[in-house]
């Protein structure tokens, strides 16, 4: 976790380790293969590696142009700009950039390799939806994935079932003459474990990312001490989620991991494929928080 007022979750830092080391295993194994039964191993490695170095050194370009966000200075968005400054000024951590995605889909997501290289957007839908007050226990979340550096984890995760998709695709125009110049079952290999690597991957983003809701969750409802405002914005935007067209829904869904909340508009999600917890249980936990906080003051 960087070096911030946040509190720290000892709980989210052996996830993220454990993810960490999970991924560099499979990213390893995925490698070796590759270049084991790839007739073409030099073209492999410079794409493999390319769009891995890509993916990270960009990861918050490439989020912010997935959605169609915009980067905006404090004169295009003053207020905005204002809350976040509150917020970090109070977390003591580096100001990310600051974006706003055109589209009525209400939420907000945090990206970045980096606290220093970070950005955080929100969308009009979410503006339009929430007061000052929610709007700051959205950003405060926000703000703590970034600190947390969760945020980096899921970028390098994301790339990597990115890679694993990619060579399913495109595995078999990498050569696949390999050792015994069978490019039939060589490709065949390659596919496999490609598929492995890609629902291996899948389901370690899925663990992290709904225990990284409910930390970041924690993390700005005791930065800001206000945890039922983040509660009333959660439950805001889960509301209204099911009037958005789905047309639009699918529009974003690629962003789902990193959203504050699934832009889904179904309730009934099988557990192993969310991306983040049921929203009861977040309101459960912020409750009790606001609970704990009453307490001491």
């Amino acid at each position: 976790m960087a070096r911030t007022r946040f509190r720290r979750d000892r709980g989210l830092s052996w996830r993220m380790g454990s993810v960490g080391l999970g991924l560099g295993a499979l990213y390893v194994a995925f490698g070796v293969v590759l270049i084991y039964f790839s007739g073409s191993a030099i073209l492999g490695l410079l794409i493999v590696l390319g769009m891995a170095w890509g993916q990270w050194f960009f990861s918050d370009s490439l989020a912010l142009k997935s959605m169609g966000a915009k980067v905006v200075s404090p004169q295009q968005a003053p207020e905005l700009h204002a809350m976040i400054d509150r917020l970090v000024a109070l977390a003591d951590m580096p100001k990310p950039r600051v974006a706003i995605a055109q589209t009525d889909v209400p939420n907000a997501f945090a990206t970045g390799r980096t606290p220093n290289h970070s950005a955080v957007c929100v969308t009009t839908g979410i503006l339009n939806r929430l007061d000052a007050d929610e709007l700051e226990g959205v950003l405060a979340h926000e703000l703590a994935h970034v600190a947390n550096r969760d945020v980096s984890v899921m970028t390098v995760a994301s790339s990597l079932g990115l890679l694993a998709g990619f060579m399913t695709r495109w595995g078999m125009f990498l050569g696949g003459g390999g050792r015994n110049r069978n490019s039939g079952p060589a490709f065949l290999v390659v596919f496999l474990v490609s598929m492995v690597v890609y629902f291996v991957s899948f389901l370690l983003t899925r663990a992290l990312s709904r225990y990284r809701e409910l930390s970041a969750d924690r993390s700005g409802a005791y930065l800001t001490g206000r945890p039922s405002k983040l509660a009333s914005a959660l439950t805001k935007i889960s509301g209204d989620m099911a009037r958005i067209p789905t047309k639009d829904l699918r529009e974003v869904e690629s962003m789902n991991a990193f959203f504050i909340a699934p832009a889904l508009n179904r309730q009934s999600i099988e557990a192993v494929m969310s991306t983040h917890p049921p929203l009861d249980r977040r309101l459960a936990q912020l409750a009790q928080i606001s609970a704990d906080l009453s307490e001491r003051g």
